[in-house]
């Protein structure tokens, strides 16, 4: 397994806990939909969250957040329709992105909700 992607794993796994400890209901993780994932949904509030984590070791090309492109909100919005259809769901959404600094074994992390709307 690649580092990076041990990396990833390990801040999906931080922002998971940082969402537990939020009051968040963890629904799923890793949802996936032709080709579209959403990291995690969850619920709080009666809000379900679609939440994109991005994890990074290093800021020297920029924040994780900045790594969210325009095609991977696009793909985003499309898992996001796909799970409300196969699951039946009725709440209201938002899309959230955690953006996590891993610093050797600490976690640096910044919650951004509503991060982007969808129309």
């Amino acid at each position: 397994m690649a580092i990076n992607h041990d990396v990833g794993k390990e801040g999906e796994e931080a922002a998971v806990q940082y969402l537990i400890n939020k009051g968040y209901e963890i629904v799923i993780r890793n949802y996936y939909a032709d080709k579209a994932e959403l990291d995690i949904v969850a619920l709080k509030e009666g809000i379900l969250v679609f939440v994109e984590v991005k994890t990074r070791s290093s800021l020297d090309f920029g924040s994780p957040q900045d790594f969210v492109t325009n095609k991977k909100i696009k793909l985003m919005i499309k898992a996001a329709n796909f799970f409300i259809e196969e699951f039946e769901r009725e709440e209201e959404g938002r899309f959230d992105i955690i953006a996590i600094h891993k610093v050797g074994n600490n976690f640096d992390i910044e919650h951004i909700e509503d991060a982007f709307y969808f129309f």
